[in-house]
């Protein structure tokens, strides 16, 4: 059976209209496009719906349907995009876009365009309901606050929890039955949903699970939200490496010897190493391995070993200040991969307490950090029992 959205987008939006410049939110720009476009794209790509019908304001449709044909020339969602004038209210506006539905839809999905974060699987619930015969169906979601039934500032009444639900669109409807709930609806009876007309009408309406995400955009502190849709994260990789020379009695280095210290946690009878600040090979690594996230250069260059206020600084120094300056360019790590390469000394008896220690340095649960220890077979720097070496790979989100 033929299933048609109506996309309102007819709204005021007078909550919004001093924090967004004057420019009603269904026009808000997200990624370069205005914000209904956003659901509207959403709805196309559902197999379950044939067609959008957009409700424009009046004052808006000439222009809105104008701006709507440019993007459908640019990058056209493969199905019938119609548009209508919306009316006084919003059920004003449902009956004109329900008006402009063609004659073979059978079934219809009502949604404000304020909500642009519909995803398929919600579309596909309401979708799935109605195929199974289901004639209104509405998304709903769990009251968790307390309720109260108030009268000015005195509480009249602490309503039930468990017997109220917060509804959100799309709420889809058997045609027929919709419109014969707007033919019996007084002139006078004002809804702010569609269900309300169908439950006055006298008819059941069912509920299937609606989406946390699935906010509507109302007061101006959900522009953030919008602000987070227009520029979505992006994966990014960075890689870390460092080698650090043990200390020889017999051949004394130019930096002086340190404890060895891995990850943060000292490596009790290991050999010293050589380093200007604690050398702690793993974190330097590691503290590359964030920069590089973020193309923030290395470790040297923001912490160089020529400078005095750094010797002998504890290594997770530079690791907080690197999280800070990626932080602070969008990076939300995920995962820690860290591999140690050393001959000596034995790795795997310390293993788990470094693991833990890099989590905790990194705000991470331990799940999101590995490490791996490895030889090289008494091959070169490490196999001779020369060094050390530590190789990081970070990987996690960017904002741009």
């Amino acid at each position: 059976m033929s299933l048609w959205t109506v996309l309102l987008a007819a709204g005021s939006g007078t909550r919004l209209a001093q924090a967004s410049g004057g420019v009603k939110k269904q026009f808000l720009s997200v990624g370069g496009r205005p914000l209904y476009w956003k659901a509207l794209t959403a709805f196309a790509k559902s197999p379950d719906v044939a067609g959008v019908v957009v409700v424009f304001a009046p004052d808006d449709l000439a222009e809105a349907a104008r701006e709507l044909a440019g993007y459908l020339d640019v990058s056209h969602p493969g199905l019938p995009v119609l548009t209508a004038a919306g009316g006084a209210r919003r059920q004003d506006s449902v009956q004109n876009g329900l008006d402009a539905l063609p004659r073979e839809a059978r079934l219809v999905l009502i949604h404000d365009a304020a909500r642009p974060f519909v995803d398929a699987g919600l579309i596909a619930r309401v979708a799935d309901a109605l195929a199974a015969g289901r004639k209104a169906v509405i998304p709903t979601l769990p009251v968790t606050d307390t309720v109260k039934q108030v009268d000015g500032d005195r509480v009249t009444a602490t309503l039930p929890r468990h017997e109220l639900a917060a509804v959100q669109t799309p709420q889809g409807f058997d045609l027929t039955l919709l419109r014969q709930a707007y033919a019996h609806a007084r002139p006078d009876f004002d809804v702010t949903d569609d269900a309300s007309l169908v439950e006055h009408y006298g008819q059941p309406v069912f509920t299937v699970p609606g989406a946390p995400r699935n906010m509507k955009i109302t007061h101006p502190e959900d522009l953030a939200s919008l602000a987070e849709a227009a520029a979505p994260p992006v994966p990014v990789t960075g890689y870390g490496y460092d080698v650090h020379r043990y200390a020889d009695p017999q051949k004394p280095g130019k930096q002086p010897p340190r404890p060895m210290k891995l990850g943060g946690f000292p490596i009790l009878g290991a050999p010293e190493v050589l380093a200007h600040s604690d050398g702690d090979v793993l974190l330097h690594a590691l503290t590359d391995a964030v920069l590089g996230c973020v193309a923030g250069g290395d470790i040297g260059r923001l912490f160089p070993d020529s400078n005095p206020d750094f010797d002998n600084m504890a290594s997770g120094v530079f690791l907080s200040e690197a999280l800070l300056a990626a932080k602070a360019k969008g990076l939300t790590i995920t995962h820690v991969d860290l591999t140690i390469i050393a001959q000596i000394p034995k790795i795997s008896p310390h293993a788990e307490a470094i693991r833990l220690n890099v989590a905790a340095l990194l705000g991470l649960n331990k799940e999101q950090v590995n490490l791996k220890a490895t030889t090289e077979e008494g091959l070169g720097f490490t196999g001779e029992k020369k060094g050390i070496k530590a190789v990081a790979l970070v990987t996690g989100w960017r904002r741009p």
